[in-house]
């Protein structure tokens, strides 16, 4: 039997929505969820007919045309216009697992009820996200306040049959025309009623999107970061005094507190932490790896606690209370909330290839008895040199990326929309820096594990020399110079792919 993950059921939490995302779960509307659409659209439909009311967005123009009052047999083309006049994304194009994701936090964002829509306009963005048919969606077009409007519209204008969608055929994806996927598919487009379009596009879906994935890779990032840095500190031969508990516990910060347990948990058995040190002090990228990346940690956690009340939202505009007969335009599209977690979750993340880096450095430099740049022969060889360039030359592309957008607002409709979030490009550019990031943790792993091997007989913890095995399957001890970009993909992609338990 085919496992769903139903959207609406109050008794989902966030581990359910994690799991769901990694396993790729096909999607469903809970049965209350399905009752508050109908009733929504329902209320909607009877204050259209028995009221003569201007409402925003539903029987007028949009941003500062808002005072254009549509007649009532042009309701719905006021909403096919809306989404082809908006769909004017640029850029590359959005990856296939953040256009699903984006499908299935559309579909959340529409099961409360509030924004008036079809269910039928939902059952099909639903048979978007099972099916695979993936709306092509571009990264710029969005402020990141009237919600990522462009970048929506296009993610919408399948369901009328416009735009183009990627489809699955012989295992890869391919772009087709969406009205010629919708007919191979035996469906009619939708016919868009009063302010449908309205709700497709307003929205913090795509902002979101790129949010809530990042939260998940995170959790695996810090996981690897920690056991990475574990494994540096073995091969650089650093004391352990630093992480002991008492010390952490007199600052009092929880992800310091955290991350000093887990190095001393990764390293418990390792045969390198209790030999015989030759320093009194370490370096502060060994030293002080709790407080770094401790304080990382608690500010991931802000983010998440962001990002799981932005799932749980309701975030177009206007929002239709059909038990307080009120319809209410205001501002929940703004994507300040989300704008502000993701730049300060960009520099969260960048400071663990910061201090990873420094690490590196500090493994080739030829000290504590290992050779310079960790090869046998050096001068022959230049082992790990470069590397480190490359892994400098990413820190510094990452403090480029970290300048926050959420600063740099600017006016647009006309003066109607006077303060915008830039959410989107936080949004787009932290990814970026995730994937640096895993890029820099992957050399400082290359480089600690080849230091390791001049450590022996001695051996690190089990943890470290189980995780060094298997990954010397793939990439194997360097003994002279050779093609090491291929050694840093392929690095790279071992903690990526791996996922290792939260610590």
């Amino acid at each position: 039997m085919e496992i769903y993950f139903e959207i609406g059921n109050p008794e989902n939490g966030y581990n359910d929505l994690t799991h769901a995302v990694l396993q790729d779960l096909p999607i469903k509307l809970h049965p209350e969820a399905k009752a508050n659409i109908i009733k929504g659209r329902n209320y909607l439909d009877q204050k259209l007919k028995n009221s003569n009311e201007a409402f925003y967005g539903i029987n007028t123009g949009f941003g500062s045309l808002c005072d254009t009052v549509v007649s009532k047999d042009e309701l719905s083309k006021l909403q096919e216009n809306l989404l082809l006049s908006h769909a004017c994304g640029t850029g590359a194009q959005v990856p296939h697992k953040l256009i699903k994701l984006m499908l299935l936090l559309k579909v959340q964002g529409l099961s409360f009820g509030l924004s008036g829509v079809q269910l039928q306009t939902v059952e099909r963005l639903i048979d978007f996200h099972n099916n695979n048919i993936l709306p092509v969606v571009f990264e710029q077009g969005s402020l990141g306040a009237s919600g990522d409007l462009a970048p929506l519209a296009h993610l919408c204008l399948p369901l009328i049959g416009k735009g183009k969608v990627w489809v699955k055929e012989n295992d890869n994806f391919v772009i087709k025309d969406a009205a010629i996927v919708l007919k191979e598919n035996g469906w009619e487009p939708i016919v868009l009623q009063a302010k449908e379009g309205l709700a497709l596009i307003n929205g913090t879906q795509f902002m979101t999107a790129y949010a809530l994935f990042l939260i998940i890779e995170v959790a695996n990032l810090s996981a690897w970061a920690n056991v990475i840095a574990s494994a540096s500190i073995d091969a650089f031969n650093c004391r352990l005094e630093p992480f002991t508990d008492l010390v952490h516990k007199a600052r009092g910060h929880d992800g310091q507190i955290v991350v000093a347990n887990n190095i001393r948990r990764i390293l418990q058995d390792s045969q390198l932490a209790i030999a015989p040190k030759t320093s009194v002090q370490d370096p502060y990228s060994f030293r002080c790896i709790p407080q770094v990346h401790g304080a990382s940690r608690d500010a991931v956690a802000f983010a998440k606690i962001t990002v799981i009340t932005e799932f749980e939202a309701v975030t177009d505009n206007p929002l239709v209370f059909p038990d307080e007969d009120k319809i209410i335009s205001g501002g929940n599209f703004h994507g300040q909330p989300l704008a502000l977690a993701l730049d300060f979750l960009a520099i969260a993340m960048a400071e663990w290839g910061n201090i990873s880096e420094r690490r590196t450095y500090q493994l080739i430099s030829g000290q504590r008895g290992l050779p310079p740049f960790l090869t046998a022969n050096p001068g022959l060889n230049s082992g790990f040199m470069i590397p480190q360039y490359t892994a400098a030359g990413i820190v510094s592309q990452n403090k480029q990326l970290c300048t926050p957008a959420v600063v740099d607002s600017i006016v647009s409709s006309n003066g109607q929309e006077d303060h915008v979030s830039m959410g989107a490009n936080a949004a787009t550019k932290a990814l970026r820096v995730l994937d640096n990031v895993f890029t820099i943790l992957g050399i400082e792993w290359m480089c600690a594990t080849q230091a390791l091997e001049f450590r022996k007989p001695l051996m690190s913890s089990t943890l470290i020399s189980t995780l060094m095995e298997e990954y010397r399957e793939i990439v194997p001890k360097l003994e002279e110079d050779r093609l090491l970009h291929d050694d840093i993909i392929a690095s790279v992609n071992f903690i990526r792919n791996k996922r290792l338990p939260a610590n």
